[in-house]
Order: structure tokens, then C-alpha cells, then sequence
């Protein structure tokens, strides 16, 4: 235990650490005891005061981009600028007592050697303690508190990723101790991917793909399972049903390192929304800062693309939102876009339109599996 408290010491004076570990229940216990003994050690003072919580910034002006030592593939991560949360401000005293009725939540977990999901962690929270937490949004956001004062990963902490992701095709998938599963014979609904990461990361994983291809919307997952497309062109198919979960995130992160000759290509709408799903897969996300890299993998861009409009009639186009357009404020400003992307964008807010992947259905409902190998055989993906 000595130490566990030693290292968690020097973790806390130790202010370039700016990612977040995947450490043991013992450790991460010795981070919030440290934390706690920090804290009163300041309020029993000689001229006792509250302390303030030192998180790391996750705003967007904190966000830096970062390249693998053994790849070129870019990710978004955080810089060693700080915030801090103090209960004597009115605005963040609320914000102060969650982070700490959240770490006392996460300790128990631990101590019990359990794992909740952030819904579990929600309602327990709700029932013992209402007047700091009425809604999900507050715990997820304590959760990232957490990670940011303490620097370990949220599966560290005992919290599980609420997985909506599925997996089929040219898979084989077997957890320690069980039977391989064949993710070709699953049917139309796929397999659906685990949200314990401890599971995932002890899967023993054989593919015979050429490609992954991920599918934004479950709809469209189903139809090309239904047609069966992996096995008209050699395939993966993975889908998180809209913006990635974590779950799905770290399965195709893990299948990027076991199979880094399978390129993965996106299918997702042609509108902002699309390409920032594309865009967190490949890059990961500001309020993931600290574990971004654990989870991005080099995505790369099947459609639809710009130059798939001429594929749909025009009475199929959508006009944008005014949400599509924030969010391609937010893209551009990340600095970190390919220049193709950024015209892509361009094209998108210049003609004021969007379209869906199901507007390809006006040639023919078994027509995806057609466009999506003419793609791969002109390489027109980046």
C-alpha cells in the first residue's frame, strides 16, 4: 500500500501527465485516497481553506494533435492546460461535491470488484444523492471529471461502456473459456459487441476479410447484412447505430491492430453529422482527450462523397440544419481535417444541402453492395 500512495503521490505533483492510464483496482484506490488525504490535509490546516480540484482542460482551445510513433495516423489529444472546480464559486460548487460523490461511488465499485454502466451509475446516484444529480448528462460529465483528476481510464474507475454496436460477416470471435462464434451466421441483427472492454481485449480475433466497413446507421447495417455483402466482397461490417460508443470504438481499434493490412472505410451520410461520426472513429473526440488514442484507428472515407450526387436525384436532397451547420463550424476548427475533407465541408454548406446513404435505394434496393465495391475498385476513398 506504501507503495500504491508513494507512486499516487508522485502521479498528483506530477502536472505533464495529460492522458489517462488503464490502471488496477489497488492504484486507482490509491489515487482517491491521495486525492481525499490532499484535501483534508488543506482544510486542517493552519489557515484551512477548500481546495480546487485541478482537472485538465478538455475544451477545444486545449486540444492538440498528436501522430503514433509507429504510424501516421493522427489523434486528437489534451495539452497540459488546466481548469479547476471550486465549491466556493455558486456556478461550480454543484460540479465540485459530484466529482467527489462520483470518486466515493467508483471506490465502493471497486472495493466490491464490480463493474457498472454510466445508466446504473446514473440511478444510483439519482436515489442517494437527488439534489446534485438529476439528469445523465451530469454524471457523464463527472465521470470525464474524474478521469481528468485522477488520469485513469473510466474502465479503471469500474464503469463499463453501454455498447449499441454490432459486428458481422467474415469474423470469428471466441472469449477465453467459450465457443467461437462465426460473425457470418449471426443474421440480419449481427453480433452484438460487449460493453465490458476487459472482454473485448481478451477476444482471440480470425478474419478472413480483405475490408472492415463501417456503417453509420443500423438501418443500413441490416441491408447489407440481409444481402449478405461480406461475402460478395470480403468484408467486416461494424456499426455503433449512429455516434460511436466506446465499446465499438475500442473493438475496432483492437481490429486495426490485429488485422493492419485490412483497410476500414467509412459508409456514412453525406452532411456534417456524417463526417464528424467518420471523424471521431479516425481522430477520437475533445471530451475523450485523455483516452482518445486508446480508441482511433486510420478511417478512411467510402462515401458518400460529393462526387455521389449524380448517383441520386435531386429531389432527394435535404436541405441543412442549423445544427449541420454548428457542427461543421466545430470540424473546421478541430485543425486537424485533410484538405479533401475541408472541401467536402465546403461543398456541403456552399450548396446548402445533405443527402442520405438510402437515397442510393433509387437504383435499386440491392444496390449498395454494387456501390460499394465500384468505390473500393476505383480506390475513391481517402
Amino acid at each position: 500500500m506504501e507503495d500504491l500512495c508513494k507512486s499516487s503521490l508522485t502521479f498528483f505533483s506530477d502536472q505533464q501527465l495529460c492522458y489517462a492510464d488503464v490502471l488496477p483496482p489497488p492504484e486507482v484506490r490509491a489515487r482517491i485516497e491521495i486525492a481525499v488525504l490532499n484535501f483534508l490535509r488543506i482544510l486542517n490546516s493552519p489557515e484551512p481553506a477548500i481546495s480546487l480540484l485541478p482537472l485538465i482542460n478538455r475544451r477545444m482551445s486545449n486540444s492538440r494533435v498528436s501522430r503514433g510513433l509507429l504510424t501516421d495516423v493522427p489523434w486528437i489529444f489534451l495539452s497540459h492546460s488546466f481548469c479547476t472546480s471550486s465549491l466556493m464559486k455558486a456556478t461550480a460548487a454543484k460540479a465540485f461535491i459530484r466529482v467527489w460523490k462520483v470518486m466515493e461511488m467508483c471506490f465502493q465499485i471497486l472495493v466490491e470488484g464490480k463493474r457498472v454502466t454510466q445508466r446504473e451509475l446514473f440511478y444510483k446516484l439519482l436515489c442517494t444523492s437527488p439534489n446534485y444529480f438529476s439528469s445523465q448528462l451530469q454524471v457523464n460529465r463527472t465521470i470525464q471529471d474524474v478521469v481528468a483528476l485522477l488520469r485513469c481510464s473510466r474502465f479503471s474507475l469500474g464503469i463499463m461502456a453501454s455498447s449499441r454496436g454490432l459486428v458481422a460477416g467474415r469474423l470469428l470471435l471466441q472469449e477465453p473459456g467459450k465457443e467461437e462464434i462465426d460473425c457470418g451466421a449471426t443474421g440480419s441483427s449481427g453480433h452484438a459487441i460487449s460493453g465490458d472492454l476487459s472482454l473485448l481485449g481478451n477476444l482471440v480475433m480470425r478474419a478472413d476479410a480483405r475490408y472492415i466497413i463501417l456503417v453509420e446507421k443500423h438501418a443500413i447495417f441490416q441491408r447489407l447484412v440481409e444481402d449478405r455483402v461480406f461475402n460478395q466482397i470480403p468484408s467486416i461490417l461494424i456499426t455503433a447505430r449512429g455516434y460511436p460508443d466506446i465499446a465499438t470504438r475500442f473493438l475496432l481499434h483492437r481490429m486495426s491492430r490485429n488485422f493492419p493490412e485490412l483497410p476500414i472505410l467509412a459508409l456514412v451520410d453525406w452532411n456534417p453529422a456524417g463526417l464528424a461520426i467518420l471523424c471521431t472513429f479516425k481522430f477520437g473526440s475533445i471530451g475523450m482527450g485523455l483516452e482518445a488514442y486508446r480508441y482511433a484507428c486510420n478511417v478512411k472515407w467510402l462515401g458518400l462523397r460529393g462526387d455521389d450526387l449524380e448517383l441520386i436525384p435531386q429531389e432527394s436532397l435535404t436541405p441543412l440544419k442549423p445544427k449541420d451547420l454548428q457542427i461543421a463550424k466545430s470540424l473546421i476548427s478541430l485543425e486537424i481535417l485533410p484538405e479533401s475533407y475541408l472541401q467536402e465541408l465546403a461543398l456541403m454548406t456552399q450548396s446548402g444541402c445533405r443527402a442520405e446513404i438510402e437515397a442510393l435505394y433509387f437504383n435499386g434496393y440491392d444496390y449498395l453492395g454494387k456501390y460499394i465495391a465500384t468505390k473500393i475498385v476505383r480506390a475513391n476513398y481517402i
